[in-house]
């Protein structure tokens, strides 16, 4: 299994603007800083929680259709599932028709089910199946929801105050307690 990003997010869901006014910055000297701070905080927040927060494109690549014929992104909010594919060993392609599969995009984790009860076969020993999908709460910033927004403002003000290495090992990383907060209603639950 593979989650390829194929569209980058257009903005970022915090603006620098918000960030510097959160920070109490008022020079420019430090707007690359603040812009990186942005950015790693949204792909932190993003990888912890498996959520797109602003609207991206993704491919999600399987090697072969599962046993029981539904397949779960690991991804949300899922917005849209654009097509499902089905690459041979030849380098050919086969995209499945839109009534072919049903996508129930209500339920998290979204899940997309063959309507055909048999899946199509497919020759090619690795990632033979592709589910290309747009997840993101919406294009603007005001979009994301306002608690990660402001989760999102704390990061990049921790990471700007706190400028020391950090030392990546096996445990987490330190987190501060209050944006750990108000993340923690978007974390996904596994039983």
């Amino acid at each position: 299994m593979a989650l390829v990003m194929t569209a980058a997010p257009a903005a970022e869901p915090i603006s620098l603007a918000e960030a510097k006014a959160h920070l109490r910055v008022d020079a420019n000297d430090d707007d690359t800083l603040i812009a990186s701070l942005i950015a790693a905080a949204r792909l932190l927040v993003e990888r912890t929680l498996g959520l797109a927060l602003v609207t991206q494109g993704w491919s999600y690549y399987l090697d072969a259709w599962p046993q029981a014929c539904c397949i779960t992104l690991p991804l949300a909010p899922v917005q849209a599932v654009s097509a499902v594919t089905v690459h041979d060993a030849d380098g050919g392609s086969t995209v499945l028709p839109a009534d072919g599969y049903a996508a129930d995009l209500l339920s998290v984790p979204v899940r997309i089910v063959l309507t055909d009860a048999t899946p199509p076969a497919v020759t090619r020993p690795f990632n033979g199946f592709e589910v290309a999908f747009t997840a993101g709460y919406g294009a603007a910033a005001d979009d994301v929801p306002q608690p990660i927004r402001q989760a999102l403002l704390l990061l990049v003000a921790h990471w700007f105050e706190r400028r020391e290495p950090v030392a990546l090992g096996p445990g987490p990383q330190e987190v501060p307690a209050v944006a750990a907060g108000l993340l923690q209603p978007y974390r996904r639950v596994r039983l």
